[in-house]
């Protein structure tokens, strides 16, 4: 889906992870014979959905090229409680330096994916789109956006340089909404301009700036009913804050274009994965 742009950005996240766990060397692994070869099984003990294969084989690609893996599902599937999602073949100590840093991509990158799953299913008959946020874990900015695609959801700007939203202290530092916006689209005119709005008549000044979209912030439910009455199709409009999984739904029927949730990739609970090992018999000699 998106793992053509992030070939660079996902090289860089595992060579940082990796050198995080092993620094100068897994003296735990050296002490395990130089030529023993092992096959592990990686097993999934709850209901997910699975997401971060390229970090996972990176690990292992970046650690020893005769390592093998044969995965039995793709990114995207949903497994069950103790299915097996994939299986490795190679040197024992290549084998377990990486087991915790492929676990730590497949355990965080699944837990985001299945939470945008969830969310995405609750409104999938409606047109409103579920988007991400930057509130992501350090460093894993772009893995965590890939995920939230997986499962079904959209991505809000990357980061600070594709995307402009003007917010409170930047209306406060450029005068008025109208200021921040016209002083936006002289710098980039070629980029989409939001404007976060808390009030009616900040809906209004910022439908009268040529927005291209509010970001109606902690709005209530008929708050957010009139701003779309209002808009009218002259800016989209994006709900967000106080936004549950319980609340979710009303949300969405009030008739906004998106709904923004950093719960996509703060509040998740990494899914719960082992990997068993087995060793291979060393043949004798003579």
């Amino acid at each position: 889906m998106l793992l053509e742009v992030l070939d660079e950005d996902l090289l860089r996240t595992v060579h940082a992870a990796l050198d995080e766990d092993i620094g100068s060397g897994d003296i735990t692994a050296a002490l395990i014979p130089r030529e023993q070869m092992a096959t592990a099984t990686v097993i999934c003990r709850e209901t997910a959905v699975v997401c971060g294969q390229a970090w996972f084989n990176a690990v292992f690609a970046e650690l020893d090229s005769r390592i093998s893996t044969t995965w039995l599902v793709r990114d995207g599937d949903i497994v069950r409680a103790n299915e097996t999602l994939c299986t490795l073949t190679g040197p024992a100590r290549p084998l377990l330096t990486g087991e915790r840093t492929a676990l730590n991509f497949l355990q965080t990158l699944s837990a985001t994916a299945t939470c945008a799953r969830r969310y995405a299913e609750t409104i999938a008959d409606l047109p409103t789109r579920i988007l991400d946020t930057r509130k992501t874990i350090p460093g894993l900015r772009r893995a965590q956006k890939y995920a939230t695609r997986v499962g079904g959801c959209t991505n809000h700007r990357t980061g600070l340089y594709d995307g402009i939203l003007i917010k409170e202290n930047h209306i406060a530092a450029a005068g008025s909404i109208s200021k921040a916006v016209r002083n936006a689209r002289v710098s980039n005119p070629d980029v989409m301009i939001e404007v976060e709005v808390e009030n009616d008549d900040q809906v209004l000044q910022a439908l009268d700036a040529s927005a291209d979209r509010l970001l109606l912030d902690n709005f209530t439910l008929p708050a957010l009913i009139a701003a779309v009455q209002v808009a009218a199709g002259r800016a989209e409009l994006e709900a967000s804050g106080g936004i549950t999984y319980e609340n979710l739904r009303e949300t969405a029927l009030t008739g906004v274009d998106f709904i923004s949730m950093g719960a996509l990739t703060k509040n998740i609970k990494a899914i719960d994965l082992s990997m068993l090992f087995a060793i291979q018999n060393l043949p004798h000699n003579g």
